[in-house]
Protein backbone atom coordinates (compact mmCIF):
# COMPACT_ATOMS: atom_id res chain seq x y z
CA UNK A 1 0.00 0.00 0.00
CA UNK A 2 1.50 3.40 -0.99
CA UNK A 3 1.22 6.57 1.07
CA UNK A 4 -1.91 7.87 -0.70
CA UNK A 5 -3.75 4.57 -0.22
CA UNK A 6 -2.72 4.48 3.45
CA UNK A 7 -4.02 8.03 4.06
CA UNK A 8 -7.31 7.26 2.29
CA UNK A 9 -7.83 4.11 4.34
CA UNK A 10 -7.00 5.96 7.55
CA UNK A 11 -9.48 8.76 6.74
CA UNK A 12 -12.23 6.26 5.94
CA UNK A 13 -11.66 4.47 9.24
CA UNK A 14 -11.82 7.75 11.13
CA UNK A 15 -15.25 8.74 9.76
CA UNK A 16 -16.81 5.27 9.63
CA UNK A 17 -19.21 4.36 12.44
CA UNK A 18 -17.84 2.15 15.16
CA UNK A 19 -18.87 -1.49 15.01
CA UNK A 20 -21.72 -2.65 17.23
CA UNK A 21 -20.67 -3.55 20.74
CA UNK A 22 -21.54 -7.20 20.18
CA UNK A 23 -19.07 -7.22 17.28
CA UNK A 24 -16.36 -6.31 19.76
CA UNK A 25 -17.47 -9.05 22.13
CA UNK A 26 -18.77 -6.59 24.72
CA UNK A 27 -22.02 -7.12 26.63
CA UNK A 28 -24.97 -4.71 26.55
CA UNK A 29 -24.86 -1.78 29.01
CA UNK A 30 -26.21 -2.75 32.42
CA UNK A 31 -29.02 -0.63 33.80
CA UNK A 32 -29.14 0.78 37.30
CA UNK A 33 -32.36 -0.23 39.07
CA UNK A 34 -33.67 1.93 41.88
CA UNK A 35 -36.06 0.33 44.36
CA UNK A 36 -37.88 3.16 46.11
CA UNK A 37 -40.31 2.31 48.91
CA UNK A 38 -42.61 4.98 50.28
CA UNK A 39 -44.00 4.33 53.75
CA UNK A 40 -47.46 5.89 53.76
CA UNK A 41 -50.08 7.17 56.14
CA UNK A 42 -53.24 5.04 55.97
CA UNK A 43 -56.62 6.11 54.64
CA UNK A 44 -57.15 9.24 52.58
CA UNK A 45 -53.47 10.22 52.64
CA UNK A 46 -52.44 6.84 51.27
CA UNK A 47 -54.96 7.14 48.42
CA UNK A 48 -53.93 10.74 47.69
CA UNK A 49 -50.24 9.87 47.50
CA UNK A 50 -50.90 6.87 45.25
CA UNK A 51 -52.94 9.08 42.90
CA UNK A 52 -50.11 11.64 42.85
CA UNK A 53 -47.58 8.96 41.88
CA UNK A 54 -49.75 7.56 39.09
CA UNK A 55 -51.04 10.82 37.66
CA UNK A 56 -48.12 13.20 38.25
CA UNK A 57 -44.84 11.62 39.41
CA UNK A 58 -44.51 8.72 36.96
CA UNK A 59 -45.31 10.86 33.87
CA UNK A 60 -42.73 13.38 35.09
CA UNK A 61 -40.15 10.62 35.58
CA UNK A 62 -40.85 9.46 32.04
CA UNK A 63 -40.26 13.00 30.75
CA UNK A 64 -37.02 13.07 32.75
CA UNK A 65 -35.73 10.01 30.91
CA UNK A 66 -36.82 7.10 33.11
CA UNK A 67 -38.40 4.93 30.44
CA UNK A 68 -40.69 2.76 32.57
CA UNK A 69 -41.62 2.85 36.24
CA UNK A 70 -43.13 -0.08 38.09
CA UNK A 71 -45.47 0.61 41.01
CA UNK A 72 -46.55 -2.10 43.45
CA UNK A 73 -48.30 -2.75 46.73
CA UNK A 74 -47.55 -5.66 49.09
CA UNK A 75 -49.81 -8.73 49.14
CA UNK A 76 -47.68 -11.04 51.33
CA UNK A 77 -44.80 -9.86 53.48
CA UNK A 78 -44.17 -6.74 55.53
CA UNK A 79 -47.50 -5.09 54.89
CA UNK A 80 -47.68 -1.66 56.53
CA UNK A 81 -49.11 0.93 54.10
CA UNK A 82 -46.45 1.42 51.45
CA UNK A 83 -45.82 1.83 47.75
CA UNK A 84 -42.82 0.26 46.01
CA UNK A 85 -41.47 1.87 42.84
CA UNK A 86 -39.00 0.26 40.43
CA UNK A 87 -37.11 2.80 38.32
CA UNK A 88 -34.85 1.67 35.47
CA UNK A 89 -31.99 4.13 34.81
CA UNK A 90 -29.64 3.92 31.84
CA UNK A 91 -26.78 5.65 33.68
CA UNK A 92 -25.65 6.40 37.21
CA UNK A 93 -25.96 10.12 36.46
CA UNK A 94 -29.66 9.56 35.78
CA UNK A 95 -30.03 8.22 39.34
CA UNK A 96 -28.15 11.13 40.89
CA UNK A 97 -29.78 13.92 38.91
CA UNK A 98 -33.42 12.75 38.78
CA UNK A 99 -34.56 14.88 41.72
CA UNK A 100 -33.08 18.01 40.13
CA UNK A 101 -34.71 17.22 36.78
CA UNK A 102 -38.08 16.76 38.47
CA UNK A 103 -37.63 20.02 40.41
CA UNK A 104 -37.18 21.92 37.14
CA UNK A 105 -40.34 20.40 35.59
CA UNK A 106 -43.01 23.10 35.76
CA UNK A 107 -45.83 20.68 34.90
CA UNK A 108 -44.77 18.40 37.75
CA UNK A 109 -44.58 21.29 40.22
CA UNK A 110 -47.99 22.62 39.26
CA UNK A 111 -49.87 19.31 39.01
CA UNK A 112 -48.29 17.88 42.15
CA UNK A 113 -48.52 20.96 44.36
CA UNK A 114 -50.97 19.38 46.79
CA UNK A 115 -48.41 16.70 47.68
CA UNK A 116 -45.14 18.54 47.01
CA UNK A 117 -46.03 21.60 49.07
CA UNK A 118 -47.39 19.89 52.18
CA UNK A 119 -46.23 21.49 55.46
CA UNK A 120 -44.16 19.68 58.09
CA UNK A 121 -47.22 19.59 60.35
CA UNK A 122 -49.19 17.59 57.76
CA UNK A 123 -46.79 15.42 55.70
CA UNK A 124 -47.91 13.46 52.63
CA UNK A 125 -45.96 10.33 53.64
CA UNK A 126 -43.87 9.00 56.53
CA UNK A 127 -40.52 8.42 54.79
CA UNK A 128 -38.93 6.92 51.70
CA UNK A 129 -36.20 4.27 51.56
CA UNK A 130 -34.15 3.58 48.47
CA UNK A 131 -31.91 0.77 47.29
CA UNK A 132 -29.75 0.94 44.18
CA UNK A 133 -29.02 -2.17 42.15
CA UNK A 134 -26.91 -2.80 39.07
CA UNK A 135 -28.38 -5.27 36.61
CA UNK A 136 -26.62 -8.58 35.99
CA UNK A 137 -24.63 -9.29 32.83
CA UNK A 138 -27.02 -12.20 32.22
CA UNK A 139 -30.00 -9.80 32.18
CA UNK A 140 -28.72 -6.24 31.68
CA UNK A 141 -32.09 -4.47 31.48
CA UNK A 142 -35.51 -4.54 33.11
CA UNK A 143 -38.03 -6.57 31.12
CA UNK A 144 -41.64 -5.40 31.69
CA UNK A 145 -44.22 -8.14 32.16
CA UNK A 146 -46.36 -9.14 29.20
CA UNK A 147 -49.39 -7.70 30.99
CA UNK A 148 -47.87 -4.27 31.66
CA UNK A 149 -50.34 -1.50 30.93
CA UNK A 150 -53.32 -3.86 30.93
CA UNK A 151 -55.74 -5.27 33.49
CA UNK A 152 -54.26 -8.76 33.10
CA UNK A 153 -54.16 -10.40 36.57
CA UNK A 154 -50.59 -11.07 37.67
CA UNK A 155 -48.40 -11.09 40.73
CA UNK A 156 -44.75 -10.20 41.30
CA UNK A 157 -42.25 -11.82 43.62
CA UNK A 158 -39.36 -9.78 45.00
CA UNK A 159 -36.55 -11.82 46.56
CA UNK A 160 -33.35 -10.62 48.24
CA UNK A 161 -30.39 -12.92 48.87
CA UNK A 162 -27.96 -11.76 51.53
CA UNK A 163 -24.42 -13.12 51.81
CA UNK A 164 -22.06 -13.26 54.76
CA UNK A 165 -19.18 -11.60 52.85
CA UNK A 166 -18.43 -9.72 49.64
CA UNK A 167 -16.64 -12.78 48.30
CA UNK A 168 -19.73 -14.94 48.87
CA UNK A 169 -21.97 -12.31 47.26
CA UNK A 170 -19.77 -12.16 44.16
CA UNK A 171 -19.80 -15.95 44.05
CA UNK A 172 -23.63 -16.00 44.01
CA UNK A 173 -23.61 -13.36 41.27
CA UNK A 174 -21.21 -15.55 39.30
CA UNK A 175 -23.61 -18.48 39.74
CA UNK A 176 -26.51 -16.51 38.25
CA UNK A 177 -24.41 -15.37 35.30
CA UNK A 178 -23.11 -18.93 34.80
CA UNK A 179 -26.53 -20.24 33.81
CA UNK A 180 -29.09 -19.79 36.59
CA UNK A 181 -31.12 -17.11 34.78
CA UNK A 182 -32.10 -19.34 31.80
CA UNK A 183 -33.25 -22.02 34.25
CA UNK A 184 -35.67 -19.50 35.77
CA UNK A 185 -37.13 -18.78 32.34
CA UNK A 186 -37.43 -22.48 31.48
CA UNK A 187 -39.29 -23.19 34.72
CA UNK A 188 -41.81 -20.41 34.05
CA UNK A 189 -40.41 -18.05 36.67
CA UNK A 190 -40.46 -15.07 34.30
CA UNK A 191 -37.83 -12.55 35.43
CA UNK A 192 -38.34 -8.80 35.43
CA UNK A 193 -34.83 -7.97 36.64
CA UNK A 194 -31.82 -9.29 38.53
CA UNK A 195 -29.56 -6.81 40.28
CA UNK A 196 -26.61 -6.69 42.67
CA UNK A 197 -26.96 -4.18 45.51
CA UNK A 198 -24.73 -1.14 45.06
CA UNK A 199 -26.18 1.03 47.84
CA UNK A 200 -28.82 0.12 50.41
CA UNK A 201 -29.70 -2.03 53.38
CA UNK A 202 -28.91 -5.73 53.82
CA UNK A 203 -25.56 -5.61 52.06
CA UNK A 204 -23.87 -7.53 50.58
CA UNK A 205 -26.85 -8.83 48.65
CA UNK A 206 -28.66 -9.18 45.36
CA UNK A 207 -32.35 -8.74 44.55
CA UNK A 208 -34.50 -10.02 41.74
CA UNK A 209 -38.13 -9.75 40.65
CA UNK A 210 -40.27 -12.40 38.96
CA UNK A 211 -43.76 -12.17 37.49
CA UNK A 212 -46.42 -14.89 37.33
CA UNK A 213 -50.15 -15.13 36.76
CA UNK A 214 -51.08 -16.14 40.33
CA UNK A 215 -49.84 -17.98 43.42
CA UNK A 216 -50.73 -21.41 42.04
CA UNK A 217 -48.58 -20.74 38.97
CA UNK A 218 -45.84 -19.45 41.24
CA UNK A 219 -45.80 -22.59 43.39
CA UNK A 220 -45.82 -24.88 40.32
CA UNK A 221 -42.97 -22.96 38.68
CA UNK A 222 -40.79 -23.10 41.79
CA UNK A 223 -41.41 -26.84 41.97
CA UNK A 224 -40.24 -27.23 38.35
CA UNK A 225 -37.20 -25.09 39.10
CA UNK A 226 -36.20 -27.25 42.04
CA UNK A 227 -36.40 -30.43 39.96
CA UNK A 228 -34.64 -29.08 36.88
CA UNK A 229 -31.56 -31.22 36.05
CA UNK A 230 -29.50 -28.17 35.06
CA UNK A 231 -30.34 -26.50 38.38
CA UNK A 232 -29.37 -29.61 40.30
CA UNK A 233 -26.04 -29.70 38.49
CA UNK A 234 -25.36 -26.00 39.02
CA UNK A 235 -26.43 -25.92 42.67
CA UNK A 236 -24.42 -29.07 43.38
CA UNK A 237 -21.20 -27.55 42.08
CA UNK A 238 -18.88 -27.21 45.13
CA UNK A 239 -17.60 -23.82 43.99
CA UNK A 240 -21.04 -22.29 44.66
CA UNK A 241 -21.50 -23.68 48.16
CA UNK A 242 -22.50 -21.46 51.11
CA UNK A 243 -22.94 -18.20 49.21
CA UNK A 244 -26.37 -17.19 50.60
CA UNK A 245 -26.91 -16.57 54.32
CA UNK A 246 -30.49 -15.19 54.36
CA UNK A 247 -33.43 -14.82 51.97
CA UNK A 248 -36.30 -12.35 52.20
CA UNK A 249 -39.34 -12.69 49.97
CA UNK A 250 -42.45 -10.58 49.36
CA UNK A 251 -45.36 -10.93 46.95
CA UNK A 252 -46.57 -7.78 45.21
CA UNK A 253 -49.44 -6.72 43.00
CA UNK A 254 -49.11 -3.97 40.39
CA UNK A 255 -51.05 -0.75 40.69
CA UNK A 256 -53.29 0.19 37.74
CA UNK A 257 -50.68 2.71 36.63
CA UNK A 258 -47.61 0.45 36.85
CA UNK A 259 -45.57 0.45 33.64
CA UNK A 260 -43.89 -2.86 34.53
Amino acid sequence: MDRREFLAATTLAAVSPLPHLKTLGQSAPRQYIELRRYHLLPGTKQRAFSAFVGEVAIPAMNRAGVGRVGAFTVVYGENAPSLLLVLAHQTLDSVVSLRDRLASDAVYARAGATILDTPMSDPAFVRVESTLLRAFDAMPAVEPSAGAGTATPRIFELRTYESHSDRAALNKLKMFNAGEVPIFRKAGLTPVFFGETVVGAKMPSLTYMLTLSDMAARDAAWARFGQDPEWKTLSGDPQYRDNVSAISDIILQPTPYSQI
